[in-house]
């Protein structure tokens, strides 16, 4: 009797890519906290295609609600797509992904449904590494998105000239509970 292969790489191999993980997550915890739609920015053909290419033939019902009257979901899918390396399907359906959860009220990676941070910075770094390398003080990510979207605008958001004199400093850099 042969004993099963448990090699670290069989059992890496064998789960699915961290992509479709963290858009099975998206989907779920949209889901569960009763957005309309499940992901904003996809046409009915492409979220078919999102459900079949990444929940193995389970079909979801995106849903339709009117878009708020104001939000930044537009403005960070762009900057999303911009830094999206490759450029391809699944960074489309992720920057959507990312950009629908950012308009909730948690820390990114609570409202995209992930166990911790770390999967949040792994798809960044993976997905959106000239954007990702950007945050070099590990500053919370929705405050992050929100300064780079800020800055691009030309709007001064921050009380101090630099993060390491502000008073602010742990609510952007603190640990995320």
């Amino acid at each position: 009797m042969n004993a099963p292969d448990l090699s670290l790489s069989r059992l890496i191999a064998a789960q699915p890519p961290l992509e479709k993980l963290v858009i099975a997550c998206v989907l779920a915890e949209s889901q569960r906290v009763g957005a309309q739609p499940l992901i904003r920015g996809l046409g009915p053909a492409s979220f078919s295609m999102l459900c079949a290419t990444c929940l193995a033939g389970l079909e979801l019902d995106n849903g339709t609600a009117p878009a708020p009257v104001f939000d930044e979901f537009d403005e960070l899918f762009e900057l999303l797509v911009e830094h999206a390396a490759p450029l391809d399907q699944m960074s489309l359906w992720l920057a959507a992904a990312i950009a629908t959860a950012a308009q909730r009220d948690n820390h990114l990676w609570q409202d995209m449904g992930l166990p911790s941070r770390r999967e949040l910075n792994a798809i960044l770094r993976l997905r959106f590494p000239g954007l990702a390398v950007l945050n070099v003080g590990d500053m919370k990510w929705k405050k992050f998105f929100y300064r780079q979207l800020c800055q691009s605008a030309g709007v001064p958001i921050c009380k101090s000239p630099t993060c390491g004199v502000c008073v602010d400093h742990a609510e952007c850099f603190g640990p995320e509970h």
